[in-house]
């Protein structure tokens, strides 16, 4: 078609597209440049170029494309909403009132107009202006302003526009008039089916706890089960009596709430949960605030037992009743509860259970005692005969109840197993052991051949195979989880984190590849989320949509595996320098590579994936306040008036957790970002032979020095390995376990000088230096490998080890790298050259490169001579040579590498269990084959490192 007119837009846009899917930007890029000169108004034309700057991230000129195209043909209304659309994808909200209006202008439309508003809002929410609160009670005061113009006209037409008129009142703290609004006629008839939550969040804000309390009283006539209008009946009872107000028909005394509670209970016709949690809620909120112990309904334990008799047969028993835990003090008394229960039940460790109720209740027992602390003070040996117990338990409980289910149901006793299973990994962990964990393992195996689809068993399973390093079966483990979309951020920390040094970074990069292709694919389609809601008025939701892409593309799980993707590619290259080099540069345009905002990282881990029973720490104990008395002599804290809503304490303890965990993967990516923007600085410098990048590199191992300053002085401490259900500890300890600092400043001060050519001696020092710290990596790896054969459990110090030599095997690969460059550079230097910045502004640049020497060093450079570039490259084949001959000794370390054998104790096991045989052989293999495909790829790095630098040496 261009053959016949070379001049057609929409033909040559195309074909521009067609280059970019191709990866051939640079062939597309004079189309479109030429494109944009010509500023296209037609529409096949426009879209053909949307969908260009879409592939390259460019979304701001898809708003000069629009915004030249609307100059042309100022009365479009279809230009004008593409422009709109355009200023959508990039937040730019200002722009969005201004074409919203003119949309308005163009045709008169509440949608138009009610987009300037929306527009006006986001502004105030969540534009530049948001952080000034001046300017943004400002903007929605003009928000504000706008609608009450239309309700003065009686221009109001639809439900979506009182409730952003009501979010605008809201926001700026205008309760009495949202109020007002909410119950007034024109709100009735525009938006009848308004929810009721919205009036119960104004009665709070206005403070108006008699009203809201008989509302409440009202719906939960109507509605018994409804956990949420049962706490805010009974904190807005609390409200009443702390204001000492009596209002008609309102209960504004504890003896009051109760007797509303008892009389729902008598009343209902079937027994639901509601009620009687809103009764222990009761008694919790008066032990939180200082009741008397006679002025309480009850003991709460006596009370949890009660619920534990009447709804011990549902699964959700448990985690009701965990929510309250807390308030039995102390915590003997807990394990008194728990033991309590269990007699109440009838069985034994002898006696299995009758009915599949039975079983539930026996399950919510030992759910509790676990909770309690029950385990924690016991032997390992009784743990032992624990776990033996609900192995045999859950064997029994899958044959009388478990056949017949659908594919895609868990099994009735399925709940035994997660215990044992969490039992046993705690029994390893005392005994530094791995045969403990290794009967956890074929317990969960043979739990997920009986419930295949049972995602609690593979998330333990993924965890048990990370604690024990074994990365192959991690990745199954993974893999059957069927992780996708938005989980990959939220949940693919739990294997992404630990990749990077498993032992397969081939395997770990094409992981990672995965991972970011939804990032990179779903911040475009999440673009276009806002113009389906701006289409059909749904303005409630943007503001949640805005937050939403912002988490997502300021995600902490998005940048550190893109920062780990760039170093694995080098890692795991198996090709020539040539090939490495072009897959680099391929790699380091993508947008998202330098646009880390720190400030704005988002950790959106979901920790709540996992159902935990493992009982608090002392510590945590210790933390929390004494109840209904005092401490020790001391007087008791006053307690405020609002106080913590029920299970405040589980979440604070997870997002302490979290917090902890957070900081040190903060770190965590501080290092890798500082390392790879040090070590590719130093690359770019010699492909591109610029002083600028010369003081960009400087800089760069000035941060990074920085940087490990910092995180040292910190002194972070691992997250504990006691528990399984539990975060795994950051990889930074690795790190800086290892001597990357030294190995890496070393190597950058080397590159560095070679570049700027000072004199001999320097270089020929910084030279030995890095050749020292091959042989320092080596005998760090040496060391390692030696004391695992020394220790008497191979696989329970597996892990360890082989993270201390995918550490080792990363620094050397990374080094073979930079020092790959620099010899390709100096190989293929004219001989006559001086330096290698030398040309138009050689005298200038070297008056620059003398300034700027790294301050480490102290020799009189300006007045040295520079080395020539063939004695630089004597230098560099020395170091590379010295890591030849130390490659070649790791592959025999690893050669003599030894991999963990279970024992055959293992099968006699088994049998104990009435598990099949077939588990043990399974767990076997997957032990045998994880250990020794990981050499197999560990050996074959190596290999391809001296291939890669095979030319030098």
């Amino acid at each position: 078609m261009l053959k016949k007119k070379p001049t057609l837009q929409c033909a040559r846009a195309l074909k521009a597209w067609a280059y970019q899917r191709l990866g051939r930007t640079e062939d597309s890029a004079p189309l479109i440049a030429a494109l944009e000169e010509e500023q296209p108004i037609e529409a096949t034309t426009l879209h053909a170029l949307t969908l260009c700057y879409k592939e390259t991230q460019s979304l701001d000129k898809i708003c000069t494309l629009f915004s030249n195209a609307v100059r042309q043909v100022p009365g479009s209304e279809e230009l004008l909403s593409q422009l709109f659309i355009a200023y959508m994808r990039i937040d730019d909200f200002k722009s969005l009132q201004s074409v919203a209006l003119q949309l308005y202008k163009l045709r008169p439309r509440n949608s138009y107009y009610f987009w300037a508003v929306m527009s006006v809002v986001l502004q105030a929410l969540r534009g530049p202006d948001a952080q000034n609160p001046q300017k943004a009670q400002l903007l929605l005061a003009l928000a504000q302003r706008m609608v009450d113009k239309f309700i003065a006209e009686n221009k109001l037409e639809g439900a979506q526009e009182a409730q952003l008129y009501l979010q605008i009142l809201q926001e700026q703290q205008k309760y009495s008039e949202a109020y007002e609004f909410l119950q007034g006629a024109l709100c009735q008839k525009l938006y009848p089916g308004a929810p009721v939550y919205l009036k119960i969040d104004l009665l709070k804000q206005l403070n108006k706890w008699g009203e809201l309390n008989r509302l409440l009283k009202e719906l939960l006539l109507q509605e018994q089960d409804r956990w949420d209008y049962y706490q805010d009946y009974i904190n807005s009872t609390f409200e009443l009596i702390n204001a000492g107000e009596k209002p008609d028909g309102a209960d504004y005394t504890v003896e009051m709430c109760h007797e509303f509670l008892c009389d729902i209970i008598e009343a209902q016709p079937k027994k639901f949960r509601g009620p009687y949690l809103a009764r222990l809620e009761l008694n919790r909120r008066m032990v939180e605030q200082r009741y008397a112990e006679d002025q309480l309904f009850g003991k709460m334990s006596d009370m949890l037992a009660e619920y534990f008799e009447l709804f011990a047969d549902k699964p959700c028993c448990a985690l009701d009743m965990k929510l309250f835990l807390e308030f039995v003090k102390p915590a003997d008394e807990r394990r008194t509860l728990a033991t309590k229960l269990m007699n109440g039940l009838g069985l034994s460790s002898a006696t299995l259970p009758a009915s599949k109720e039975q079983m539930q209740r026996h399950i919510c027992t030992l759910q509790i005692a676990r909770y309690s602390g029950a385990h924690a003070i016991v032997s390992e040996e009784l743990l032992h005969a624990i776990y033996t117990s609900l192995s045999l338990h859950y064997e029994h409980g899958y044959n009388a109840y478990g056949q017949g289910l659908l594919v895609t149901d868990m099994g009735p006793s399925d709940a035994y197993a997660l215990l044992a299973a969490q039992i046993m990994y705690e029994r390893a962990y005392r005994m530094q052991r791995s045969e403990p964990a290794i009967e956890a393992m074929c317990l969960l195996n043979h739990l997920l051949e009986n419930s295949i689809n049972n995602f609690h068993g593979k998330l333990l399973a993924l965890q048990l195979y990370h604690r024990l390093g074994l990365t192959q079966a991690a990745q199954l483990a993974y893999e059957s989880l069927d992780i996708k979309h938005i989980q990959l951020d939220s949940l693919g920390y739990l294997h992404c984190a630990q990749l990077t040094n498993a032992g397969f970074p081939a395997l770990a990069k094409q992981t990672y590849e995965q991972t970011l292709y939804f990032f990179l694919n779903d911040i475009d389609a999440n673009s276009e989320f806002p113009k389906a809601l701006y289409n059909f008025g749904t303005f409630s939701k943007l503001v949640e949509i805005v937050d939403f892409r912002s988490k997502l593309a300021n995600s902490y799980h998005f940048m550190l595996v893109s920062v780990e993707t760039l170093l694995l590619m080098v890692v795991s290259s198996s090709g020539t320098l040539s090939q490495l080099l072009a897959a680099y540069r391929q790699t380091r345009r993508k947008p998202h590579e330098d646009r880390i905002r720190w400030d704005k990282l988002h950790d959106n881990r979901d920790l709540t994936i996992f159902v935990c029973w493992d009982p608090p720490s002392d510590e945590e104990e210790e933390q929390q306040p004494m109840q209904n008395g005092t401490s020790k002599g001391k007087e008791a804290p006053v307690v405020p008036a609002g106080s913590k809503p029920v299970g405040a304490t589980l979440e604070q303890r997870r997002e302490r957790l979290q917090k902890l965990s957070y900081d040190q993967d903060y770190d965590l990516l501080r290092l890798r970002t500082g390392l790879s923007k040090m070590l590719f600085s130093l690359v770019e410098l010699y492909l591109s032979r610029t002083s600028v990048e010369c003081t960009l590199a400087q800089r760069h191992r000035d941060d990074w020095v920085a940087i490990t300053a910092d995180i040292r002085s910190k002194q972070h401490a691992p997250i504990s390995d006691r528990y399984l259900v539990n975060l795994l500890p950051s990889r930074l300890h690795l790190y800086l376990s290892l001597p990357y600092e030294r190995v890496f400043t070393h190597l950058t001060d080397f590159v560095l000088d070679l570049w700027k050519g000072y004199n001999i001696e320097q270089l020929t020092l910084a030279a030995d230096k890095c050749s020292a710290d091959v042989t320092a990596i080596y005998e760090t790896m040496k060391r390692a490998i030696d004391t695992y054969h020394e220790s008497v459990d191979l696989l329970w110090h597996w892990k360890r080890t082989h993270e201390l030599v995918n550490g080792c095997i990363e620094m050397i690969s990374l080094m073979v790298f930079l020092l790959a460059v620099c010899y390709d550079k100096y190989l293929h230097a004219p001989s006559s050259q001086a330096q290698p910045n030398a040309g138009k502004k050689g005298k200038k640049n070297q008056g620059m490169e003398n300034n700027s020497q790294n301050a480490t060093t102290n020799n009189g450079n300006n007045d040295a001579s520079i080395v020539p570039e063939r004695e630089r490259l004597v230098l560099v084949t020395k170091v590379l040579r010295e890591l030849k001959q130390r490659i070649n000794a790791m592959d025999l370390l690893l050669a003599a590498w030894k991999p963990p054998v279970v024992e055959d104790s293992l099968s006699a096991a088994i049998e104990r269990m009435s598990l099949s045989p077939k588990c043990a052989l399974t767990v076997q293999f997957m032990i045998a084959e994880s250990t020794l495909a990981e050499v197999k790829e560990l050996r074959k790095l190596l290999k391809d490192k001296l291939k890669l630098m095979s030319k030098a040496i």
